[in-house]
């Protein structure tokens, strides 16, 4: 089983290698490559058991996550994956306690060094609370129910968070965005060599509209939370520019491939645990092997330009 989801990985990386060799005589070489971040980063989909070859097994780290084919695509001597679902950027600093197995990650921070050359940040969502708000926001009533209804069954998930005016979750990402540069600043002190990109959000989220009850968000919470979601990438953005990181963005190229596109379209899923496109047990709301795939292309991409 270990061997067969091995060479899966490997051969999907190779196919992301493969999809950029015109480019990799030109290619910058790098020595050693550490991987920080969350969910997003850590899990894609499980073919058999997370691995623990980097970070703890409830760290939900996936074999053919986008660092492991961008690692295997660079062919890089020295690899860290630090990365862990639910992460913060607490847990750059901190260890990562109270895993769903009991596990602790420690420090992504503790990875880095001197020597590392590369490094690859993709972090915030959880910071702002956006992860939470999505799982949050699933209503299994229909929408042309009379609303309201009481709370929560049948109500927008959206009036919670904008009371008065004030967007709480646009205060939350301001916050985000501050914690995120405060990383940065840090990894640039503990490994001043490393070119540094910050790896935004896939395009999860229709920009309009949405798809209930495939989805079961309601259309105005659907567009509200693809609302917060670019408005994080553009903090994760700020954030790239301020501090001297460079920003990858794994949004743009993935406009169409949220999750109410169908099956064999979506880079990320729904609520149903099962992918297709690339045939996986599904981590739901992340991106499946082809986003995976995407996210790897675009990095290697900006490694490459």
């Amino acid at each position: 089983m270990t061997s067969r989801r091995t060479f899966a990985a490997v051969a999907t990386a190779m196919t992301v290698l493969a999809t950029l060799a015109p480019n990799a005589a030109a290619a910058p070489k790098y020595e050693e490559y550490v991987a920080l971040g969350d969910s997003w980063t850590a899990d894609v989909v499980l073919i058999g058991p997370p691995t623990a070859e980097h970070a703890p097994v409830d760290g939900a780290q996936s074999t053919v996550n986008y660092p492991k084919l961008v690692a295997a695509a660079l062919g890089v001597s020295t690899f860290r994956d630090a990365s862990c679902g639910s992460a913060t950027t607490e847990h750059f600093a901190n260890p990562q306690t109270g895993l769903p197995l009991g596990g602790t990650n420690p420090p992504q921070f503790d990875r880095l060094t001197t020597s590392t050359d590369l490094v690859t940040v993709g972090i915030g969502g959880n910071d702002a609370g956006l992860a939470g708000a999505v799982v949050g926001c699933l209503n299994l009533l229909p929408p042309l129910l009379p609303l309201p209804l009481p709370a929560p069954l049948g109500t927008y998930c959206k009036q919670n968070w904008v009371v008065g005016g004030v967007d709480r979750m646009s205060e939350n990402i301001r916050v985000a965005k501050q914690k995120v540069i405060t990383s940065l600043r840090e990894i640039k002190h503990r490994s001043p060599k490393a070119r540094v990109l910050v790896v935004n959000y896939l395009a999860g989220l229709p920009k309009s509209g949405g798809c209930w009850p495939v989805v079961p968000i309601l259309t105005q919470d659907m567009e509200w939370l693809s609302a917060k979601l670019r408005e994080l990438n553009t903090a994760l953005r700020d954030a790239a520019a301020v501090t001297g990181a460079e920003l990858v963005d794994t949004y743009t190229p993935t406009i169409g491939r949220d999750v109410c596109q169908g099956p064999f379209t979506r880079y990320v899923e729904g609520l149903i645990p099962l992918s297709l496109n690339g045939v996986a047990v599904a981590v739901p709301f992340h991106p499946n092997s082809a986003g995976a795939r995407a996210q790897a292309q675009t990095v290697l991409g900006k490694i490459h330009g």
